[in-house]
C-alpha cells in the first residue's frame, strides 16, 4: 500500500475522534494527578496528609476505574462501539465540571469514582473501533496516532492547571468533552460489529473469559505485560515530590511538571513503539524492547542524588519514554479476542491496569514503612517488570491477525 492511500486510510473521521477523544479523557485522567496538591490544600490538608488522602484519591478513582470498565466493556459488545464513545464522554466530562466546586474529601472522592467511571469506556471503544474499521496490515498506525495525540492531554492539563486554577481546570475539562461530543454523531458503527448482530452469537458476555481457560491465559497476559506503564505513572511520577525530597533534588519539584514531561515523553515512546511495531511485524519483540528501556529508566530514576530540577524531570521524561508501549499494549488486547468479545477485553484490560495502581500504592506504603521509600520502590518496581516478562513469554504474536471472528 502507498504512503498516499495509509494516509489516507488512517486520517479517517473516526481515527481522528477518537484520538481527540482520548486527548480529552487523558486530560481528565491525569488531572487529579497534577492538582492533588493546590486542591487538597484548598480544601483545609497539609502536610502527611496531602500524602495520605491523595493516595486515596487516586485510589477511589482507579476502582471507578475498575468498575466502568466493566460496564462500558460489555456495553460495547452488546450495543456497539459508538455506544460507549457517546456514554463515557459525557459522563465523565459532567463529573469533572461538578469537580471543580468540591470543599471536602468525600465530595472529591465521590466524584473522582464517578469520572473514573466515565472514563474508563473511552480508550477500549475508542481503539476497537480503528482497529475494526482499518486494514490489518495498517491498524498499528491508526491505533498509535489515537494513543500519541491522545496523551498530549497531559500536556494540556498541567498548561491549564498552571496558568489558572484548580477549580478552572476541571471546568475546562468538562467543556472540552461536551464540545467534542457533537463531533460524535458523524461517527458510523464498526462494519465487524454490524455483521455479528444478526448472527446468534453471544455479546460481551465477560464471564466467558474466566470459565474458558484458554480465554483467561490470554486476558490475565494481556493485563500484565502493561504493569509496569502504571507503577511508573502511578508511583514514581505522581508522588515525585516526594521523591525529590529523598533524591535530595536542588530545588522543589511540581507534581503537574513531572506528569506533564512523563506524558511528553510517554507520547513520543508511543509512536516510536507503534511504527517500530509496523517495521518489525511483531507486537511481542517490541514490547520486549520496551520492558528492557523500562527497567534501566527505573535504575537511572532511583539511583541519582543531588541533581537539579531540569535533571529530575528529564528523568520523568525518559520514563515517559519506557513505558512507551501503552498503545501497543491496547492493541495487543483488540488482536488477541473475536468480534463478540473485543470492545470489552480491549476496555476493561486498560482499566483492570489502571487499577491495579490500588495494590501497588497499597504494597508501597506498606514496604515504605518498614524499607523507606526508595527502597520500597525498588522492591515494587522490579516485581512489576518480572511479572511482565513472564507474561509476554507465554503470549501469541497478534500482529496482521484477521479480526473479523468471533469466539
Amino acid at each position: 500500500m502507498e504512503r498516499k492511500e495509509i494516509l489516507k486510510q488512517v486520517l479517517q473521521p473516526p481515527v481522528i475522534i477518537a484520538a481527540l477523544g482520548y486527548f480529552v479523557d487523558i486530560y481528565d485522567l491525569l488531572l487529579f494527578s497534577i492538582v492533588r496538591v493546590p486542591s487538597l490544600q484548598a480544601i483545609g490538608l497539609s502536610g502527611d496528609e496531602l500524602l495520605r488522602q491523595g493516595i486515596y484519591l487516586i485510589n477511589v478513582q482507579m476502582a471507578g476505574l475498575l468498575t466502568g470498565g466493566i460496564l462500558w466493556g460489555i456495553l460495547g459488545d452488546k450495543r456497539g462501539r459508538l455506544s460507549v464513545l457517546f456514554g463515557s464522554i459525557l459522563l465523565y466530562s459532567l463529573a469533572n465540571i461538578a469537580n471543580g466546586f468540591v470543599t471536602t474529601v468525600p465530595q472529591y472522592a465521590f466524584l473522582r469514582f464517578v469520572a473514573g467511571v466515565g472514563l474508563a469506556g473511552e480508550l477500549g471503544a475508542g481503539i476497537t473501533l480503528v482497529a475494526e474499521i482499518l486494514p490489518k496490515n495498517i491498524r498499528g498506525y491508526g491505533t498509535t496516532l489515537v494513543a500519541s495525540v491522545g496523551l498530549f492531554g497531559a500536556v494540556l492539563a498541567y498548561f491549564v492547571a498552571e496558568f489558572t486554577n484548580w477549580q478552572v481546570a476541571y471546568l475546562i475539562g468538562g467543556a472540552l468533552g461536551l464540545s467534542l461530543l457533537a463531533l460524535r454523531y458523524t461517527v458510523s458503527e464498526s462494519g465487524m460489529f454490524n455483521s455479528i448482530k444478526e448472527k446468534n452469537v453471544g455479546r460481551g458476555n465477560f464471564l466467558q473469559i474466566f470459565r474458558e481457560r484458554r480465554l483467561l491465559t490470554k486476558y490475565i497476559q494481556c493485563i500484565l505485560i502493561g504493569l509496569p506503564i502504571w507503577y511508573v505513572i502511578g508511583i514514581l511520577v505522581t508522588f515525585s515530590p516526594e521523591f525529590a525530597v529523598n533524591f535530595r533534588v536542588d530545588g522543589v519539584i511540581a507534581a503537574g511538571k513531572a506528569v506533564m514531561f512523563c506524558y511528553i515523553g510517554l507520547s513520543c515512546g508511543d509512536l516510536a513503539s507503534g511504527l517500530l511495531s509496523q517495521y518489525l511485524k511483531s507486537r511481542r519483540e517490541v514490547v520486549l524492547l520496551f520492558l528492557s528501556l523500562t527497567t534501566l529508566a527505573i535504575v537511572f530514576y532511583l539511583t541519582l542524588s543531588g541533581m537539579s530540577t531540569s535533571v529530575f524531570y528529564f528523568n520523568c521524561f525518559l520514563l515517559g519514554v519506557s513505558i512507551g508501549y501503552w498503545a501497543l499494549f491496547v492493541t495487543i488486547a483488540a488482536e488477541q479476542f473475536g468480534t463478540n468479545l473485543r470492545a470489552t477485553v480491549a476496555t476493561t484490560v486498560p482499566n483492570f491496569i489502571r487499577g491495579t495502581v490500588v495494590p501497588l500504592t497499597f504494597s508501597f506504603e506498606l514496604l515504605r514503612a518498614q524499607t523507606g521509600m526508595i527502597s520500597s520502590a525498588w522492591i515494587v518496581g522490579l516485581t512489576t517488570i518480572a511479572i511482565a516478562l513472564v507474561a509476554l513469554w507465554r503470549m501469541k504474536e497478534s500482529f496482521g491477525r484477521d479480526l473479523n471472528f468471533v469466539e
